[in-house]
C-alpha cells in the first residue's frame, strides 16, 4: 500500500531500486517490515537481518541504501552498530527503530548526533507494529524519501558518496515544477519592522541536530524572547529532547504545560502526541495544548503553534522552518506573513530534508533562507532590532 503522494515522483527521478536492509532481533518485526517495504514499487528488500554484528558482517554482499535499524538487538545492538556501518558507507541512510521507552530515546538521539538520518517509533509489541497503520506509513515514507535521495548520490557519482544533501534537493525541485522539470524561483518579502517578541521553530527530519546547533548560539535572543518549538516526535522522546536543548542553551527547556504563561529566557517544546498553540490569557500569552486530530499526519503539527501564534503576536512572531519531510508549517508560516511577522527557512543544502523548509520558501512567505550556521546569527540581529 502506498501512502505518499510524492512515491510515483520519486520513483520516476530515481529510476533505481531502494536497496533496504532491515535489523531487528524479531522475527515478526523483521517479516512485517520486510513484507510492506518488499511490496512498494521501487524498493527492494536485500537483507533481513536479526543482530548489528549480522548487518556487519553481510553489507558488503547486500550493499544497502537504507539500513532500518532496531535499537535493542542481542551481539551487538543498534547504537554500537550505527558507526560501524557508517565506516563502512560514509552516506548510508540508517532509520534508527525505537520503542517509545526512555532509554530508546536517549539512544535515538545520541544516534542522530552520530549520523542516523532519523528514526521511526515503534509499538513495544508486536501486535501493536502489525496493527499500527501510522507506523506503516511513516516506515515507507521514510524509506522512500530518504532513500530515493541517497540514489540520485549513487547516480550522480557511481558510488555511495558525494553530495547526497543536493541530490534530496534535486527531488523535491523537481516533484514541485512537475514535467517543465525547472523549479520556480524563491521570491521573499521584507522583514518585520516590528521588534520580534517571540520565535517559533519548526522542525522533522533531522530537526534535532539542528535544533542543538541553533540553541547553541542563541544566548543573546533568549534574554528578551520565549522560544516555542514544535519537533515532529512521539510521547517520552520530546522529554528527553527538552532535556538535550537545556543542555545546549544553558536555558530553562522543557514539555511545555497547558496554560502556562509564556515568559522571556524559557524553551518550550510541544509534548508528543499533543499539538501546541498560543492564547491570549489575562496578563500574558499563554500555551494551549490540544489532544485534537492529526494536521498534515502528525500530532504534534507546527502549523497550529504558527497560526495560533500570528492571531496573538501579529507582526511581533519570528518564526523558522527547520529540515524536515512533508509540507507542515507551510500554512502557518502564510499566516504569520499574513499578520505581518517574518519566516526564515533552512536552506536545501544544509537539509536532511528540504520539505517543509522548502514549500514555504518557495511559496513566497519567508523572508530568508539561509544556511543552518546562519540562521542563529540572524536572529540574533533581528531580536537587536536589525531589518535583514
Amino acid at each position: 500500500m502506498n501512502f505518499s503522494p510524492r512515491a510515483a515522483a520519486v520513483r520516476s527521478i530515481v529510476g533505481q531500486l531502494i536497496r533496504v536492509m532491515v535489523v531487528d532481533d524479531s522475527a515478526v518485526v523483521r517479516g512485517l517490515l520486510s513484507r510492506w517495504l518488499g511490496e512498494e514499487p521501487g524498493v527492494e528488500v536485500v537483507a533481513c537481518l536479526r543482530t548489528g554484528r549480522e548487518a556487519i558482517d553481510q553489507f558488503e554482499r547486500s550493499r544497502p541504501d537504507v539500513v532500518v535499524l532496531d535499537i535493542e538487538m542481542p551481539e551487538l545492538d543498534g547504537l554500537s552498530a550505527l558507526p560501524l556501518l557508517l565506516a563502512k558507507d560514509r552516506d548510508l541512510i540508517v532509520v534508527m527503530a525505537s520503542t517509545l521507552t526512555r532509554r530508546s530515546a536517549e539512544a535515538s538521539l545520541k544516534a542522530l548526533s552520530l549520523g542516523a538520518a532519523d528514526y521511526i517509533a515503534k509499538p513495544q509489541s508486536s501486535h501493536g507494529v502489525a496493527t499500527s497503520a501510522e507506523f506503516q506509513r511513516d516506515l515507507i515514507d521514510k524509506v522512500q524519501q530518504l532513500g530515493a535521495r541517497r540514489r540520485l548520490s549513487v547516480r550522480r557519482t557511481g558510488t555511495g558518496t558525494g553530495a547526497v544533501r543536493p541530490a534530496w534537493a534535486e527531488i523535491g525541485s523537481r516533484a514541485r515544477a512537475g514535467a517543465a522539470g525547472a523549479a520556480p524561483a524563491i521570491t521573499l518579502r521584507p522583514f518585520a519592522r516590528t521588534l520580534p517578541r517571540v520565535l517559533l521553530i519548526g522542525a522533522s527530519t533531522g530537526g534535532p541536530p539542528a535544533l542543538g546547533a541553533i540553541m547553541a548560539d542563541l544566548c543573546g535572543v533568549l534574554d528578551h524572547a520565549a522560544v516555542l518549538i514544535t519537533q515532529h516526535m512521539p510521547p517520552t522522546f520530546t522529554a528527553i529532547l527538552a532535556e538535550h536543548l537545556a543542555r545546549e542553551s544553558g536555558r530553562p527547556a522543557r514539555e511545555a504545560v497547558d496554560r502556562e504563561p509564556i515568559a522571556p529566557g524559557r524553551i518550550y517544546i510541544a509534548p508528543g502526541g499533543r499539538h501546541m498553540l498560543v492564547e491570549r490569557g489575562s496578563r500574558a500569552p499563554v500555551i494551549a495544548l490540544d489532544d485534537g486530530p492529526l494536521i498534515n499526519f502528525c500530532r504534534p503539527a507546527v502549523d497550529p503553534l504558527f497560526s495560533s501564534a500570528a492571531g496573538v503576536f501579529g507582526p511581533a512572531a519570528l518564526a523558522v522552518i527547520l529540515t524536515g519531510m512533508g509540507t507542515d508549517g507551510a500554512h502557518g508560516a502564510a499566516d504569520i506573513a499574513a499578520a505581518g511577522g517574518s519566516v526564515i527557512a533552512q536552506d536545501e543544502a544544509t537539509s536532511v530534508v528540504w520539505g517543509m523548509p522548502g514549500t514555504a520558501a518557495q511559496a513566497g512567505v519567508c523572508s530568508a533562507v539561509l544556511p543552518l550556521d546562519r540562521i542563529a546569527a540572524q536572529l540574533g540581529r533581528l531580536f537587536a532590532g536589525e531589518r535583514g
